[in-house]
This record gives C-alpha cells, structure tokens and sequence, in this order.
C-alpha cells in the first residue's frame, strides 16, 4: 500500500493520498484545489488516481474533488447521508454508511458519523494483503487529535438557526460508535492545529483509536451529554466570514479551476489604473515593513499561515484586488486565494516598485510600549481596544478594554471612537497591525497600535482583568 499526507498549513488541512501498488491506481481524499501536489505524487509513484473521496461538505476551504476528476477521470464518492440541503449538486457516486468502496487490494468501508455536519462519513481502510482487519480511519472533521468537531458552523457562519444542539447530540451519538473501534486503528484527521474547525486541535498528525479513549476531552464526557454538549459549544472560535461561501461552493456546480493562473506583473499605469479603479490592494509584506512605509487606504495582511484566513474575512467573491508581494510569493499567495475560492486577484506590484511608484505618498507610523499605554491610561481619555477572539479576551485581558474581534472589525466601526485616542492591540502584534490598516483605511486619524499586545502587557503587568 502507498499513503501520503499531504498538509496544507495555511488552513491547517489534511488531504491523503492512498494507493494499491499491485494495481497502481490510487485514491485521494479531501482534496486541496490545487491538484497539480497529488498528480506529482501519483506520476512520481508510478500511479493513476482514480478515486476522490471527500468526507463531507467542507465550510474552511473550496475542495479540488471536481478539479482533480476533470483531470483525470477520476469517480467521485460523495456523502448522500443528511436531508435535501445537504446533498451534492453535481454528478458522483453517492454513498452511504455501510458501503464500501473497492480498490484494487484496498476497501473504503463508510461510516455515517454526523456531528459537525449531518452528511459527515468517515472512511475505515483495510489493506487485504496485510491483513483482514482494518488499518485506519480518515475522519474528516469528525475526531482530531485531541479534539473533536464543532456543531455550531452551520449555525455560527452559514446562519441556519437550531441547528448546533441537533449537531451535539450527533456528535454524542457518533463518538459513542466510535469509541467501539479497534484501539489499534490510526486516525488520520482533516485538520491539525489552528484550524477553526475546532478549539483544542493537536499539533502531531496522526493518532489513534485507543490513544483518543484516554487523551480526548470529548471522549471522557461519553456518561454525561449535558456536560459533553456544554463543553463541546464552549468557548469556540470565531468562524471567518468566508465559511458560508464555502459550504456553498463545495455543494453547487461551478466553475473550475485546474491550474494555478500566472500572475502579471503591473506596471505603473497599471498600478495606477487599479488604483483609480478603487481596487483594493494588499500588502502581504511582515507588518513592520508595512510601519515604516506604506501607502494609505492598503490593507496589511501577510502572508504568512493566517493570510487565507484574514483575506476570508475581508474580501468579497465579486470584487478584483492587487497585492503587494515579492515576486517569488505571487505562486504561494495565488494558491492560497484559490483554496478558498479568491480567483480574482488581477495582479501584483513588488515592494520596490511600491517604493518606486509612490515615492513621496508613502506613510510610517510606530508602535507604542507598554509604558506609553499605562501612561495614557492614567492621565488622558483613551478608548482601549482588543482584536483577539472572545475566548481569548474572557482568559484575560487590559481591564476596560473593549473586545472587537478583528475578522467582524468592519461590522463594529461605530464602536470605535474618533474623539480621542484609540489603543489597539492583540497577542503579539499581527493581528493588531491588521486592525491598524483597516482603521487607517477608514478614515480613523488617533490609533495608536501597542504592538506588544497581551504578551508583553502579561509578562510583567498583572492587573489583567479576566471574565467570569
């Protein structure tokens, strides 16, 4: 048998690539949009892809299932389990609990495993020459490591009411069949940590059926479903704004994308026509360089592992936009955008460019420290404000700080003062410099960013006030 991990950490997503070598075909499950990793993978190991199999309707990120199957001809195995609305749009194999998918020397036996979505399954693989007993279980958004997945995104980003507490006691039911499993079998999830799928994610790759009965939190409340439901709706994070779209992208026919477009490069009147066109543009360099130079009304979101992320929260699926980025990035910044269905980026301007063709228009601005907090704090009237996520704040944060997380800052403009001096701040400073040049953007002129945030404020202040 031939397996292979694929990990995106841009969106903490696991896709698998497994093969029968005696046939030398192979199967990929839950697929990143772009395919060209797994038809590497199978030329370089002398193997034809010829099953996709998803585990259910994904909210965090376009699924390249019908990507892959244009290229290849590959069948598509898809969930048939939940109601009307939960059902693919397209034409593939329809399957259900009990089924199993052959292949070559290798079985795919579907569970129905609802709880984060009511169409989740989960594949149990065999490897017959090996042995007659199963090997592993791809489960999707089903179990992590350490970690389970959450109810509540239908509810939280797609907005379909009632539907979380359903999702628990699924979840509930299904951890219980779980929990009959082989202790042997590996688990292979479809994400690690920092992904919002969930709120207490492992950071190792795999685990298993046993290690999960005695490490998992959720699978120490399987006596009590009143605690198991509070814990499991508890605390969980904020589901960025592009989830809803997801969910529908994944389940309506669309238009395809089966490489990865090359970027042009702009020139000055290029950039110059974006700019007059309104087109928004981005600065994906680290947020100090964007400090000591950058030109208003950009927003700063770099490109580092939370860059699809913060361009889900901000972009919209209809609107054209530019970046600016070194030349070597464009690739890894255009797959990115792909994998949450960002397809419109119409081109780019390096930093030196950016530097060339806006000589003179560019401003800078410093970070505060934490001395200069308190002093403003003491002796002026100044509106503190926290970017980080609700459970974060509640853990403890500067006492008479207001909590506007950054992904819904758009949503909570009137909240923000513009009659005295606003203090933003996060954990470490990122997330701050994002909110700095969104506000900027808007018109805001007192912001003031203690980049140090909560790590430098804790680390020696400890008049942290904490929410009960």
């Amino acid at each position: 048998m031939f397996f292979e991990l694929v990990y995106d950490k841009s969106l903490a997503q696991a896709s698998y690539v497994i093969g029968c070598q005696k046939a030398g075909i192979a199967a990929v499950i839950d697929p990143k949009r772009d395919v060209d990793t797994y038809l590497q993978i199978a030329q370089a190991n002398n193997l034809k892809i010829t099953h996709v199999l998803e585990t259910h309707i994904h909210a965090d990120f376009l699924s390249g299932s019908r990507e892959l199957a244009a290229l290849t001809g590959a069948d598509l195995y898809l969930s048939d389990e939940g109601d009307e609305n939960w059902k693919y749009e397209f034409p593939h194999n329809k399957i259900k609990g009990g089924d199993v998918v052959k292949m070559g020397n290798l079985t795919f036996e579907v569970i129905h495993t609802p709880g984060h979505t009511p169409e989740s399954v989960s594949f149990l693989l065999t490897d017959k020459p090996a042995s007659s007993e199963p090997v592993m279980l791809f489960t999707g958004d089903f179990v992590f490591v350490g970690d389970v997945g959450r109810p509540d995104l239908l509810e939280q980003a797609a907005g379909i009411k009632g539907t979380q507490d359903i999702g628990a006691a699924q979840m509930y039911d299904s951890l219980h069949e779980f929990a009959k499993l082989g202790d042997y079998i590996q688990v292979w999830p479809g994400h690690g940590a920092g992904s919002a799928c969930g709120k207490a994610l492992g950071a190792v790759p795999m685990t298993t059926v046993g290690y999960e009965k005695i490490r998992n939190w959720a699978l120490q409340l399987l006596n009590d479903k009143q605690a198991f439901t509070q814990e499991l709706l508890a605390d969980q994070p904020e589901p960025p704004k592009y989830f809803a779209m997801m969910k529908k992208l994944n389940k309506v026919d669309r238009k395809l994308l089966t490489e990865v477009p090359k970027i042009k490069n702009f020139s000055r009147e290029e950039f110059s026509d974006a700019k007059s066109a309104g087109l928004k543009i981005i600065d994906t360099r680290p947020w100090t360089a964007y400090a000591e130079a950058n030109l208003k009304g950009t927003l700063s979101i770099t490109n580092n592992n939370s860059f699809s992320t913060y361009m889900g929260w901000y972009m919209n699926y209809d609107e054209k936009f530019i970046v600016i980025a070194e030349e070597n990035q464009v690739d890894d910044i255009m797959r990115k955008l792909m994998r949450i269905g960002l397809d419109n980026l119409s081109g780019f301007i390096t930093p030196s460019q950016l530097m060339e063709f806006e000589k003179g228009n560019l401003s800078s601005y410093t970070p505060i420290s934490k001395d200069s907090v308190k002093e403003k704090i003491s002796t002026s009237d100044v509106q503190i404000v926290d970017v980080r996520g609700a459970a974060e704040f509640k853990k403890g944060h500067i006492e008479g700080a207001d909590n506007l997380v950054l992904g819904k800052l758009y949503d909570n403009l009137d909240k923000i003062s513009k009659d005295k001096p606003v203090i933003i701040h996060c954990q470490a400073g990122g997330r701050a410099a994002i909110a700095y040049s969104i506000l900027q953007a808007e018109g805001f002129e007192n912001i003031l960013n203690y980049a140090g945030g909560m790590n430098d404020w804790a680390d020696e202040e400890k008049t942290v006030a904490v929410t009960a």
